[in-house]
């Protein structure tokens, strides 16, 4: 299956942008997920409450209906998440009638299989752990996840099935070919697969599609006044868990969140932007990923994705 190219947009201004190439994203999508339905005997689908997740949820709707989707929805939660995402978390949730499992790094910390270096320090990357953790009480063989390959170079080398050893951990250099939308499905004991439905979307894309499926979301993905200051060439939130450093100048800026993961290391962005439409705009123009703008855990090559998708993370 090849990745998509950016669709032709030489005059935005003269013509609306074209959604056609969405409709067949979005039935990839749901070939995907109904294909991880009937492959796979415990699946689960990775749900943090995020745009992208929500995207893959709205398609999950279309595939079964609501109050069928086949499997439970997972959410591995650091302890440090922002109020506003997992309260809407919890109310999309009900809203489709499905089934949703939490588990907590802060619980790996009590059974000491998550040992912090410093108490400051982000739980991000433990959430590895704690999903490995979550996989063997469930016997689950299937998580499906809104990963997209533009997010970053590591998650552009992912298969769509990507199968994941008996430790759960993923081997780059040994995935299985995808020909002719064949998937093989094949486990040993012990083994599961990572499933990216929405391997082939953009950042574009996702934002086109939240505006025209109206999906709603957390409101941190639009503008709002936030106390921040600037670090590293980012914009840090001050937060109890992040304050200020000594000789910092804390501003209120107008900002959105590009994404939104553990508020230790997730960084908002300018942007006056107050609805999905408004953001498609700022996204043609944007120039850095969404991981880049955003992601402190991104910076350092000790924390770089493919080593953690290798100990079993997302």
């Amino acid at each position: 299956m090849n990745a998509r190219t950016e669709p032709e947009l030489l005059d935005t201004a003269a013509a609306p942008l074209s959604d056609a190439h969405l409709d067949a994203l979005e039935e990839e999508t749901i070939f995907i997920l109904r294909e991880v339905a009937a492959a796979f005997e415990r699946p689960a689908l990775l749900f943090s409450g995020g745009k992208d997740s929500l995207v893959l949820l709205k398609c999950a709707e279309k595939a079964f209906g609501v109050g069928r989707i086949p499997y439970p929805l997972l959410m591995i939660d650091t302890g440090h998440n922002f109020h506003e995402v997992t309260d809407f978390r919890d109310q999309r949730a009900k809203e489709l009638g499905a089934e949703l499992i939490v588990r907590s790094v802060e619980d790996s910390m009590k059974r000491g299989t998550v040992r912090l270096a410093r108490p400051d320090e982000s739980r991000n990357v433990h959430q590895s752990v704690t999903l490995l953790e979550a996989i063997d009480e469930f016997r689950f063989d299937a998580l499906i996840g809104g990963a997209r390959r533009d997010e970053e170079k590591a998650r552009a080398k992912e298969r769509i099935f990507s199968h994941r050893d008996s430790f759960g951990q993923w081997q780059p250099k040994a995935q299985r070919p995808e020909l002719w939308t064949l998937f093989n499905t094949r486990l040993a004991p012990g083994e599961h697969f990572r499933v990216f439905p929405i391997s082939n979307w953009t950042e574009l894309d996702v934002w086109q599609y939240i505006a025209r499926e109206n999906v709603a979301l957390p409101s941190l993905y639009y503008t709002h006044k936030r106390d921040v200051v600037e670090r590293r060439g980012l914009l840090v939130p001050v937060t109890p868990l992040t304050p200020a450093r000594e000789g910092e100048v804390v501003e209120s800026r107008d900002v959105r969140f590009r994404t939104v993961g553990d508020i230790t290391c997730t960084c908002p962005v300018p942007s006056l932007a107050a609805g999905a439409l408004d953001v498609v705009a700022e996204t043609l123009s944007a120039d850095v990923s969404e991981r880049g703008a955003t992601r402190m855990d991104d910076k350092t090559s000790d924390a770089s994705m493919e080593k953690r998708k290798k100990d079993g993370y997302f």
